[in-house]
């Protein structure tokens, strides 16, 4: 049964993660297999797929005034709904409940921009990357940093539950990988979203120096700064990059047959140009749909 959700938060980033083939069919192995029909059959019976996704993760996914959705994960949830012949809803969702697993069947999947981790991975099943971006950080106080180790023992803002928290503790592994090591003793604060740090460094409420994001959002934030009293300037390179895919709840109804549609459904979009286009339309140009 799906029900309301409340609003949150995505995470994301691109390095060499896993292979969009070794992805897929260690995700399909790992499919929940509980008794009871797939929730393919559900979907298409209901003629819906409900998608649970953060309506304030701009250009990744936002909503707009007239309650309608925009961005990259939006268009990419809605031509996957599109190739199963079925109509997408969206369901506002925080990022800390998604990347926690057990969902009740209050949506079917997530199209939130959640990183492939080996440790997300005991709770969640995932397609094949759809996209890969890089981890920037950004100064939010003058004077800017010449280099990221200029954060050292600096407060560094981050969406909750995220991969850019758990890198700031020494504690994020992709794929077995271990990215390099943050500034030393920086203080993560954490905030509900991403894009609560942006917020709250507008409002000159800014309680952190720094503020750690995906790329395209950090760059995004900052040409908005530009020519304003408000500092959001990058720097430095990317300290991380990662995979990231749609996921699926493993204590949710048996979704093997599901999981290997959305990841047919992904690569014919690689293949046919599809998540190229979107990525050049929300990226700047950039294509971001290979690590």
């Amino acid at each position: 049964m799906l029900a309301a959700a409340a609003a949150g938060c995505g995470d994301g980033g691109s390095t060499a993660g896993p292979g969009t083939a070794a992805v897929s069919a260690a995700a399909t192995a790992a499919a929940t297999a509980a008794p009871g029909p797939d929730l393919l059959s559900e979907v298409k019976a209901r003629g819906e797929l409900h998608v649970s996704t953060d309506p304030n993760y701009a250009p990744q996914s936002f909503r707009k005034p007239d309650g309608t959705y925009e961005g990259y994960d939006i268009d990419v949830a809605t031509e996957l709904a599109a190739r199963l012949g079925v109509k997408v809803v969206f369901e506002p969702v925080g990022f800390e409940p998604v990347v926690a697993g057990s969902w009740g069947g209050k949506w079917d999947v997530g199209v939130s921009s959640v990183t492939i981790t080996d440790e997300r991975k005991k709770l969640l099943d995932f397609t094949a990357p759809y996209y890969y971006t890089p981890a920037q950080l950004a100064a939010t106080k003058k004077p800017v940093p010449a280099s990221i180790d200029g954060f050292a023992g600096k407060r560094i803002c981050v969406g909750a539950a995220t991969t850019y928290l758990d890198w700031l503790g020494g504690k994020l592994v992709l794929a077995g990988v271990t990215p390099p090591p943050p500034p030393k003793g920086v203080v993560p604060v954490a905030r509900d979203t991403d894009q609560s740090c942006a917020d709250a460094v507008k409002a000159g409420k800014a309680d952190f120096d720094g503020w750690l994001s995906n790329a395209p959002t950090i760059a995004r934030a900052a040409a908005e700064a530009k020519g304003t009293d408000v500092t959001i300037e990058r720097v430095g390179a990317p300290v991380f990059a990662e995979p990231l895919g749609v996921v699926l709840d493993k204590a949710g109804p048996p979704h093997a047959e599901l999981l290997a549609a959305l990841d047919a459904a992904l690569a014919a979009m690689r293949t046919d140009g599809t998540l190229a286009r979107f990525s050049q339309k929300w990226f700047a140009g950039l294509d971001l749909t290979h690590p």
